[in-house]
C-alpha cells in the first residue's frame, strides 16, 4: 500500500492562497488542505495521512469516511516528531512518502526508508492530478 504524509502546516504556510487564508481563519485553511488531499487520494488511490501542530492536549487521530486521515499532535509535541514515529513504525511495511521542507524530517524519512518530495513538489502533483480527473471526464462525458 502507498501513503503520502503531509507536514500540514509546511503546505498551508508555501501554498500563498492557503498561507493567506490562514491569517483570516487558521480551520479555514486546513478545511481547504483537507478537501484537496482527499481529492488527490480519490484520483490516485494513494492513502494520505495530513498532520497538523496542536489542537488538544495530546496527541489525536481523525478519521472521516472516505477521507484522508488526520493526526493532530497536541500541545506537547509537534507534527514533525508524529511524522517521524510513523514513518518509523510503517517504512518497513508500506511505501512510504513525505511532503515537507523540514530538512531534518526528511534525513529521519530517508534513514528509515521513506521518500521525501518538498511541498512545492507536492503543489505540483495536487495540480498534475486534478488535471488528470477533468480530462478524464471530458472524455466520458465525449462519448
Amino acid at each position: 500500500m502507498r501513503f503520502l504524509l503531509v507536514d500540514a502546516h509546511s503546505v498551508i504556510f508555501a501554498w500563498p492562497e492557503l498561507h493567506a487564508m490562514h491569517r483570516r481563519h487558521m480551520e479555514t485553511a486546513r478545511e481547504q488542505l483537507i478537501h484537496r488531499l482527499t481529492a488527490y487520494q480519490d484520483a490516485t488511490g494513494t492513502r494520505v495521512v495530513v498532520v497538523f501542530d496542536g489542537k488538544g492536549a495530546r496527541a489525536n487521530e481523525e478519521k472521516r469516511p472516505g477521507g484522508v486521515q488526520i493526526f493532530y499532535s497536541g500541545a506537547k509535541g509537534g507534527a514533525d516528531a508524529v511524522i517521524e514515529r510513523l514513518v518509523v513504525k510503517y517504512a518497513g511495511a508500506h511505501d512510504i512518502t513525505v511532503a515537507t521542507n523540514d530538512s531534518l524530517v526528511q534525513q529521519t524519512v530517508i534513514t528509515f526508508g521513506g521518500l521525501v518530495i518538498t511541498v512545492e513538489s507536492l503543489l505540483r502533483e495536487l495540480e498534475a492530478a486534478s488535471a488528470a480527473v477533468t480530462k478524464r471526464l471530458k472524455k466520458l462525458r465525449g462519448r
